[in-house]
């Protein structure tokens, strides 16, 4: 099968690339072009200067895929865009509530086909620039030997950090689409057709590790960059050789998964793309496992020879310090836990030309909700799990956030810390001192009641913000990020280890070595053992228990991070997008034990009445916004997203994805 390619190549230069990317939007096509749309510069102009091409490669690193919706922009990748929406919202954890994101329109209705257009798929597949960074950094290994006055190190840098980027942008769209066609140069711009078939399985993973290996072999890359690392902090975002071993770890993780390792394929085996084994390896192979194993140890081996990155710590080991250490764990930009981000310039954080995630979430249709299934999943603070029935049955449900009050000076968080950092939940105090570090709070509490001064009666009419009872959290920061940058973490430690727990189970059954990584992660926030905090589900010899509980912790660190998505589709769990989801109806309740529905702040707390602590709770099934899963069954062929028809009936060697 030929393909003609169409593959705009786009830079600017001098003063035109550093104020905005001349870059078009590369388009599956006929022909080529030789200069960058609507500019001068060619090859020879980029690469005829070390400023040029050090700019060039600046404006890949800003089309690598940035998880906080913030901008709709044709000239960044579609999920930049608040109309698509988070794949987040498509899981058991959160609820999306406007109907102008495609992933309400095309998902929850269950209408999304393979004739789709801009913004329509989760991940579009002309949209995310992959191709154009993958063309870009193959121009740029290409022709750097031209480049004048560049360092024979800094040479080697740059193209070591290339290979990351074509890696990385790989990896983003095989999670969503299995096999791809694989590219190893960016073509001379006279041929007239080109021959490029969809790639296995198996050989779209090597092609990736391939690339990371020879990045990580080069000795080009350093360990680290950042406050006290051997590179320059102004690099800091730039690919590591840490970054690139932490991707290795995710890559094969994926790749030995049941999704594409299993002794049968997800849609049943007789689909030509089974056949062929672009959607699975053929069979389960063990070894994958083991290789993510590998991965796993090699990156640890490092990490104990040349150190840096640590996890977060609390400075006083409280609730509230807990709290703060996984905040900075993530958000802060010289947090050692975080191996590799993509950072973009929020400008005016509350301007409301620019969607900045805290401004954009605060418009009440846009709001990720999380579910009452996601907030049970979160433990007491101690780490043993919470259990409705029983805390119900015990006359504790008032306590199942918090105890006392700050207006009293006696407020004790009662849950895992990383629910207050991932859910508003009632009575939260709104404010988090950032001027130390032992996290304190202040501020009015949310009111989440049922005409509660923040929910008033959206839970009620199950519409907008806090709709569930709860509203999101995660990267929900306030104006001490103003005119900075809003980091989106691609690897951080704490993934890591679990991800190595993760591979220990799977590869050796060794659930004592999964548990120490487990626990580890856990410790941070100062949650007990996983073990001894859960005795009835032995999960020192358990697997299947203690794989089910590592899922959970997952989405428990990792919330709002694409992770619980991905362990979703990885390991195949119909199950968990097939159940209905509920959210929480809190009721206030007077002195005489009656339901009231009255604000506090700005209503009877100006009349003295102290904060209220006293409610009833019912759990409900969500039904304003029904999923198509829920009430016909889960397709297998939602496990990956379908190709443009545009794509296939060009005759360049795509396969459609089962089922569509």
């Amino acid at each position: 099968m030929k393909l003609g390619y169409k593959l705009l190549f786009g830079a600017c230069v001098a003063a035109n690339l550093i104020a905005t990317s001349c870059v078009d939007d590369m388009k599956f096509g006929n022909s080529f072009l030789d200069k960058a749309p609507g500019g001068t510069a060619t090859v020879d102009t980029v690469f005829s200067s070390a400023v040029y091409t050090q700019q060039f490669l600046n404006s890949i690193y800003g089309r690598q895929y940035y998880g906080l919706p913030y901008k709709d922009d044709t000239s960044l990748p579609v999920s930049s865009s608040p109309y698509c929406g988070k794949v987040e919202a498509l899981t058991d954890c959160w609820q999306l509530h406007w109907r102008d994101a495609q992933l309400y329109s095309q998902y929850y209705s269950g209408i999304h086909t393979a004739n789709y257009s801009r913004r329509q798929d989760k991940f579009c597949y002309n949209d995310e620039k992959v191709w154009e960074v993958v063309r870009w950094c193959w121009l740029l290994m290409e022709h750097i030997d031209d480049v004048p006055n560049l360092d024979a190190n800094e040479k080697a840098r740059m193209i070591a950090e290339a290979k990351c980027l074509i890696a990385v942008r790989y990896f983003d769209m095989f999670r969503h689409y299995g096999g791809l066609p694989l590219l190893y140069a960016s073509f001379e711009g006279n041929e007239s057709s080109y021959e490029c078939p969809r790639a296995t399985v198996e050989e779209t993973v090597n092609y990736m590790i391939k690339m990371l290996d020879e990045a990580i072999d080069s000795g080009a890359l350093p360990w680290a960059y950042g406050p006290g690392a051997d590179g320059s902090s102004t690099y800091t975002g730039r690919w590591t050789k840490a970054g690139a071993m932490a991707l290795k770890c995710k890559i094969w993780q994926f790749a030995a998964s049941p999704l594409f390792n299993d002794n049968q394929g997800y849609a049943g085996g007789a689909s030509e793309a089974e056949q062929q084994h672009l959607v699975w390896y053929g069979g389960y192979r063990p070894e994958l496992w083991e290789n993510c194993l590998k991965a796993c140890e090699d990156f640890m081996n490092a990490l104990q020879a040349n150190g840096y990155y640590e996890l977060n710590q609390s400075v006083n080991n409280t609730p509230a310090g807990y709290r703060y250490a996984y905040r900075m764990g993530y958000l802060y930009q010289g947090s050692k836990e975080v191996i590799h981000s993509v950072r973009v310039q929020m400008g005016d954080a509350f301007n409301s030309s620019t969607y900045f995630w805290h401004n954009w979430s605060d418009l009440g249709r846009n709001s990720y909700t999380p579910t009452q299934e996601y907030v049970e999943m979160f433990p007491w603070a101690d780490g043993k799990p919470f259990n409705w029935e029983e805390t119900e049955a015990e006359g504790k449900l008032d306590e199942m956030f918090a105890k006392g009050t700050l207006a009293d000076n006696n407020l004790e968080l009662t849950r895992d810390p990383r629910l207050y950092e991932t859910v508003i939940v009632n009575g939260l105090p709104k404010m988090l001192d950032w001027s130390n570090n032992a996290g304190l709070m202040s501020g009015q509490p949310y009111e989440l009641w049922v005409g509660g001064y923040d929910a008033g009666n959206n839970s009620r009419d199950e519409t907008m913000r806090f709709a569930t009872g709860y509203d999101n959290m995660k990267y929900y920061i306030g104006t001490e990020y103003q005119r900075q940058y809003c980091q989106w973490v691609t690897l951080r430690l704490s993934d890591i280890y679990l991800t190595y727990a993760e591979a220990l189970l799977q590869a050796k059954g060794d659930n004592a070595g999964a548990l120490t990584w487990i626990n580890k992660v856990r410790e941070r926030v100062g949650l007990g053992k996983l073990e001894d905090c859960n005795p009835e589900k032995n999960l020192t010899s358990n697997k299947e228990n203690l794989l089910e509980e590592l899922l959970r912790e997952r989405v428990c660190e990792l919330g709002m991070e694409d992770a619980r998505f991905f362990d979703l589709i990885r390991y195949k769990r119909a199950d968990r997008f097939e159940k209905e989801l509920h959210g929480l109806l809190i009721y206030r309740l007077d002195e005489k034990g009656n339901r009231i529905e009255t604000k506090w702040f700005e209503g009877d707390q100006n009349q003295g009445a102290p904060q209220p602590v006293h409610f009833d709770y019912e759990r409900f099934t969500l039904h304003n916004i029904r999923r198509y899963w829920w009430d016909y069954g889960f397709d297998t062929k939602w496990y990956l997203s379908p190709f443009p028809q545009t794509e296939i009936n060009k005759g360049y060697g795509l396969v459609q994805n089962p089922g569509w």
